[in-house]
């Protein structure tokens, strides 16, 4: 299984929270995140979005089939969200698009064991991938790309 945490991009101060818009600059990184993505990503790939605006505009610039879920807004738990990508049984890769601190923690979940306070930045994308080798179970951190570096 691939998991893709990709944080929104760059977002407008604000409440209510949950309709705060993506800036120009957030639109930008976006769109080259979402270029970077589509050139590596798997075909059969699914796309989790937190309902939050911003993170919505932040996935539509990879593609208009994704599926809203609610249990990913903010404060999540970084289990909750880990539960919906279907890690680590899941087949295929599963993009996440959502909030801090929720990403971080499930980053280093997932690669210490411990829910550390990560942080990701706006817009940046933490690749992870599991497998089993050998009888044996295997988390790897394939890439971190942040939106500066395209």
């Amino acid at each position: 299984m691939e998991l893709i945490l990709w944080r929104h991009a760059e977002s407008e101060d604000g409440i209510p929270d949950a309709q705060r818009k993506l800036t120009a600059k957030g639109l930008k990184q976006a769109e080259n995140m979402a270029a970077w993505l589509k050139a590596r990503l798997p075909k059969e790939t699914v796309v989790l979005v937190s309902p939050a605006k911003r993170a919505q505009q932040t996935a539509r610039a990879l593609t208009a089939k994704f599926e809203t879920r609610p249990e990913l807004g903010t404060g999540t738990a970084p289990q909750t969200l880990l539960k919906a990508a279907g890690w680590p049984h899941g087949r295929g890769a599963v993009v996440i698009v959502g909030h801090q601190p929720t990403l971080g923690q499930a980053a280093a979940l997932l690669l210490t064991g411990t829910a550390a306070e990560w942080s990701i930045k706006k817009g940046a994308v933490w690749w992870i991938t599991h497998r089993a080798r050998h009888g044996r179970s295997e988390t790897i951190l394939l890439a971190v790309m942040s939106p500066e570096l395209l």
